[in-house]
């Protein structure tokens, strides 16, 4: 690509340069920014930014080919190599560094085989995985989250020079010119689009971050570079109409994805068809298409930081909170933006434009490869040094200690002023994410239907009473202090629970479907029907407040319960911390007031729970208000005694559940005798 300037003659159709591409990038860029940190709820720059990839690259690649009938592999990845690697080794390493310093220890090691990852240029595969929810706000994101894309870009650079060159050879044997490719082409988009559409509902996870679901978007752009010559002999008035449509089409679309969309799904396809047209309609260099918009200064240059921007944005973003202990606010936000920005123009200048420009490494294609693949493995080594390293946490707790949690109201009290965490506790903070329920059984979120099965009973299975307790991840975080009472006093215990399921019936949008959960209301009918048959003593139903609650829900709910015949018990719902708490008590040792978060905070959606509650009572249920157990003085403290109090933003650990024995127990047993 040469030099722009904005004031050069450009007679022919076909340039060495685009403006309106440059200008297309940065639009990308900073729809990525603007919804990563919260400024704008616009989608898309990603798919836009695989379009102009596809494009570029296939450009080149086929200008290449028809050239000399090959492609030069070593010049090839050692361009790559040039522009690529340098930056993204110096942000894999230098968000490691704060990671050791910011980060929770307790994160650290899954964060440097996140950053190996990166480096080797899989982590898309990683998260898929994982199953990582890319819309999760819960404090659970890797700061290398968004090597995700490069990951598929550079599987795509490693694999497109050979297999063009093969399908270009092949098809001028056949066809004597390049229908084959054309061909191949557009059935790779049509078999990647329906796999990222049909995989959306059944696998979010594999659906956004795979490369095969994803590749359509980038081969677009391969098409529309073979496409080219063709494209470019188009009108000049319908080429401008059609950027200009191109353009609308990317923001519009791009604003009408929200966070509730199912992704990628079909709604990806409008930003990617938006890039598209406005990259078709500039092929002809029409006077007045959009790239009298796209071509000014100030895009040119955004243009050409937007890698830079791209990889440090994210990281410090979810590092931010972090390094500066403040509440994450839209002026925190836009910190973010501006730093990550100033960063970007530091890196662009300093490493980006040296690399790529350096005569020896241009003359000599092998030098480029080889520094390419010494950085790459030099990173990827530091990765590995990274995860043996000792964590900053004590190992193991005294072994004459023993882990005291709640005793009476007075414990709670007592902890809101504890500002350093134990010995005792340093000593299982290690463990504090694992810390979780064991008894009883709950259902994952793909599963349709209730099934009894033994792994369903605890307490005593030949008890002459049964309880069932029923709800959601909410309930099942009270299984094992259930268990344990259950054994006591002679009562069989059965768990009802399904993640992210109210028992009660309405409607539920799932943030990792990214969709309305219908798994949750078959399983429900199910679960109803299952009761009947039990017919328990004792109903328990305990499920996390949400704001999408309604009344009516309720009611039907509440109803079908009462027709049971069982004695109804209604649990308020636990506090939300807010944020994961082992890794800001592992942070914040001498400082843990800053983990604790105030009572009106953590027990929001109060309208909803009062309604909740005035349902409950209508229908005769006994309510068992938790929140005592957990706050005093307009605090609810993150570590009570010597329990840590949550394993995770959410929901309480099975350690400190079963100290609360002497404040459930005796009110169970009441209920139970009047059963």
């Amino acid at each position: 690509m040469t030099r722009h300037s904005s004031t050069a003659v450009q007679p022919e159709r076909l340039r060495t340069y685009r403006p309106d591409i440059q200008g297309l990038r940065a639009v990308a860029i900073m729809m990525v920014v603007s919804m990563h940190c919260g400024i704008l709820d616009i989608h898309g720059g990603v798919d836009v930014s695989f379009v102009l990839s596809g494009f570029l690259i296939g450009g080149q690649l086929l200008a290449e080919i028809d050239k000399t009938g090959k492609v030069s592999l070593t010049r090839f990845w050692a361009r790559r190599f040039r522009r690529l690697t340098p930056p993204m080794a110096l942000v894999i390493v230098g968000t490691a560094v704060l990671a050791w310093m910011y980060g929770s220890p307790l994160r650290f090691r899954a964060f440097m085989e996140d950053g190996l990852a990166a480096s080797l240029s899989f982590l898309n595969w990683r998260l898929v995985e994982n199953g990582t929810d890319y819309f999760a706000n819960d404090g659970s994101q890797t700061p290398y989250q968004h090597f995700w894309s490069l990951g598929i870009e550079e599987q795509f650079y490693f694999a497109a020079p050979i297999l063009l060159v093969a399908l270009v050879w092949i098809s001028r044997k056949i066809f004597r010119n390049r229908a084959l490719v054309a061909l191949f082409l557009t059935a790779v988009i049509a078999g990647s689009f329906y796999l990222g559409w049909s995989k959306t509902s059944e696998n979010q996870p594999l659906a956004y971050f795979s490369t095969h679901t994803r590749i359509w978007e980038i081969t677009c752009g391969v098409l529309l570079a073979l496409a080219a010559p063709l494209v470019s002999r188009m009108n000049t008035a319908v080429a401008a109409i059609i950027s200009w449509l191109g353009l609308g089409t990317v923001l519009v679309t791009a604003m009408l994805i929200t966070s509730t969309t199912p992704l990628p799904g079909y709604a990806v396809a409008g930003p990617v068809i938006g890039a598209v047209m406005v990259i078709a309609g500039g092929c002809a260099n029409p006077r007045f298409g959009a790239e009298r918009l796209l071509d000014n200064p100030v895009l040119d240059f955004v243009g050409n930081v937007s890698y830079g921007w791209y990889l440090t944005h994210w990281p410090l973003l979810v590092l931010w909170p972090s390094i500066t202990d403040r509440d994450f606010t839209f002026q925190e936000r836009m910190r973010v933006v501006v730093l990550s920005f100033l960063v970007a123009v530091v890196l662009h200048y300093a490493v980006e434009r040296r690399f790529k420009k350096n005569v020896s490494l241009v003359a000599r294609p092998w030098k480029g490869v080889f520094t390419g693949g010494f950085t790459t493995a030099g990173t990827a080594g530091a990765m590995v040094l990274a995860t043996i390293v000792p964590l900053h946490l004590a190992t193991s707790s005294p072994s004459n200690t023993v882990a005291v949690g709640y005793t009476s109201e007075a414990s709670v009290k007592d902890s809101v002023h504890r500002t350093q965490l134990s010995a005792t506790v340093q000593g299982a903070l290690q463990s504090a994410p694992k810390n979780i329920a064991e008894a009883g059984c709950i259902d994952n979120i793909d599963v349709p239907k209730f099934v009894m099965r033994d792994g369903c009973v605890a307490g005593d299975p030949k008890g002459s009473k049964t309880l069932v307790i029923m709800g959601d991840s909410h309930a099942w975080q009270w299984n094992d202090l259930y268990d344990e009472i259950g054994k006591e006093l002679g009562v069989r215990v059965v768990t009802m629970e399904k993640g992210g399921c109210s028992p009660q019936a309405y409607r539920i949008i799932n943030p990792q479907l990214n969709r309305e959960y219908t798994e949750c209301d078959s399983w429900r009918q199910s679960a109803f029907a299952e009761l009947k048959k039990i017919r328990p003593d004792v109903l328990v139903i305990a499920d996390r407040a949400r704001g999408e609650a309604n009344r009516a829900g309720a009611e039907a709910s509440f109803k079908v319960f009462k027709g049971t015949g069982a004695r109804l018990v209604y649990m308020t719902d636990t506090p939300e911390p807010g944020q994961n708490i082992p890794d800001c008590l592992a942070s914040h040792m001498d400082t843990i007031t800053l983990c604790n978060r105030k009572q009106w905070q953590a027990l929001e959606y109060t309208e909803v729970r009062a309604m909740e509650q005035a349902v409950a009572k209508k229908y005769g249920a006994d309510i068992i208000d938790t929140a005592p157990a957990f706050c005093a003085e307009g605090v609810c403290p993150a570590v009570i005694g010597d329990q840590v109090v949550y394993f995770d933003n959410s929901h309480i650990t099975s350690s400190y559940s079963k100290t609360l024995k002497p404040f459930l127990q005796p009110t169970l047993k009441e209920i139970l005798d009047r059963a």
